[in-house]
């Protein structure tokens, strides 16, 4: 008994030490402010619980990619600069407009390039059809990264086109996250594996300081044919993305396909996210950009927490700081943080016709409940916020004045900007715009515009756990 006493307060010493050790690195690491002072009071107050959940959940910053990230760029450094004197003569520069493409730039360490092709693709069964046939008309190799794969009817449908296109000899390489993929049966893998394709999990807790961490999630859904066209956006490969879930029903999504220069952005997250999980290096992919005679300028970024900058958040900032008549955005999770809250109120003020479209189902509590939370504060300066009634809302999708649009795989929350790997294709074309523009039109249709004071309205309790959920954002 005396020796078991003794060792609970040991115990508990050490839980105390390695909770003030915690909060010095929350203190020190943590992005933001606010995740700072929650870690930091939580990991003092109850270190017992706090620790593993800091271990687990708590590190904004994925050291370990960053040096394979280096690592990577070294080893194609050589064609990496072969590529930016081949991407050069399609770079695009125009006048006042030369500004805004340096930023985009500067995040992507690529240029904003004319000469692309692209195609809206709106819901599933148009996505999934594009795709399908970009397998199909593979003749080299296929790039193939989501972050859910489902062993479902689609799941199968597509693992059919992938094993036939490995038969006729085409090179496929089959990259999942193991958090939103964890159910993809090992009956699964090794089907794609019997018939010659490569396969890997993404493979968060790989290297020692990264075994407990699982909060970093690689959410990027990429498809990249023979280094000539891509495919970016928000549909996982699983039948609730054709509308087959029964408790969300209608599932609506959008994706882009798209031809041209801007490809090599999506090539080169996808070799970086190979390496980080196998180190192994792709070999004999195609690094000469291939014009694809299209009018559009375009540019995919690749984010994530290997990132120096927050690159993601900054890359929406830059969007809404540009928006001169419209900003209308379409995500699912809209919890972002006090810089973007301002910046929204700022385009507001400046008379900027600014929207905001969210899901009226969720299928997450707290995400919905924190949404009521930026009504009132945006809704101050005239922006207006719809919520989705037809289904459940998934796409990630930005249109800003009558030119640029954005669809992508990044979320208006803290753990798109900060946590996942997440990529976004920026197209600059008033065609393209006008397709976004009539997919926004229709979709207001089917939502209902809500009231900005619709949270006084609401009981105490409810209010209390909006704050409560608003509180939280910057832990999750």
């Amino acid at each position: 008994m005396h020796w078991g006493v003794e060792l609970l307060f040991l115990g508990m010493g050490v839980l105390y030490l390695l909770g003030i050790f915690s909060a010095y690195q929350a203190l020190m690491e943590t992005r933001t402010s606010q995740g700072a002072i929650a870690w930091v009071i939580f990991l003092l107050s109850f270190p017992y619980v706090a620790v593993p959940l800091y271990w687990i959940f708590g590190r904004s910053r994925f050291v370990g990619y960053l040096k394979v990230k280096e690592a990577v760029d070294s080893e194609i450094r050589g064609r990496l600069e072969h590529l930016l004197r081949a991407v050069s003569p399609y770079r695009r520069f125009r006048g006042e407009e030369e500004h805004a493409a340096l930023v985009a730039e500067k995040l992507a360490d690529l240029p904003f390039t004319v000469g692309n092709r692209v195609e809206l693709l709106i819901n599933g069964e148009a996505t999934f059809a594009s795709i399908i046939e970009g397998i199909d008309a593979a003749e080299e190799y296929i790039l193939f990264q989501f972050y859910i794969v489902h062993d479902d009817v689609l799941g199968n449908q597509m693992a059919d086109h992938l094993i036939a296109a490995a038969q006729r000899g085409v090179k496929v390489w089959f990259l999942y996250d193991e958090i939103g993929s964890l159910d993809l049966s090992e009956r699964y893998l090794s089907r794609l594996r019997k018939a010659g394709i490569l396969t890997s999990s993404f493979n968060t807790r790989h290297g020692w300081r990264n075994k407990f961490q699982i909060n970093f999630r690689n959410h990027r859904k990429v498809v990249v044919v023979d280094g000539k066209r891509c495919w970016v956006g928000g549909h996982n490969i699983g039948d609730e993305y054709l509308g087959k879930d029964p408790k969300l029903g209608f599932w609506r999504d959008t994706h882009v396909a798209i031809e041209g220069p801007a490809v090599m952005g999506a090539q080169i997250s996808f070799v970086e996210d190979w390496f980080w999980a196998t180190s192994q290096k792709l070999e004999n992919l195609r690094w000469e950009p291939v014009s694809a005679q299209g009018e559009a300028a375009a540019q995919v970024i690749p984010t994530g927490p290997a990132d120096q900058l927050d690159t993601a958040e900054l890359m929406y900032l830059h969007a809404i700081h540009h928006a001169k008549q419209r900003l209308w955005i379409a995500s699912p999770y809209f919890v972002p943080d006090d810089a973007v809250v301002y910046a929204l109120q700022l385009a507001g003020l400046r008379g900027v016709d600014v929207r905001i479209l969210i899901p009226e189902k969720s299928d997450s509590l707290p995400v919905w409940l924190a949404a009521f939370s930026y009504l009132a504060d945006a809704g101050k300066t005239g922006v207006r916020f719809f919520r989705y009634q037809k289904g459940f809302l998934h796409e990630k999708v930005m249109l800003i004045d009558d030119q640029l649009a954005t669809v992508g795989t990044a979320n208006f929350d803290n753990r798109s900007f900060r946590l996942n790997f997440e990529i976004t294709a920026i197209v600059e074309d008033r065609k393209f715009a006008a397709e976004v523009e009539r997919m926004f039109l229709d979709d207001f249709t089917v939502s209902r515009e809500i009231d900005p004071r619709i949270l006084e309205q609401k009981p105490w309790w409810f209010r209390v756990g909006v704050r409560m959920a608003r509180l939280s954002a910057p832990v999750l």
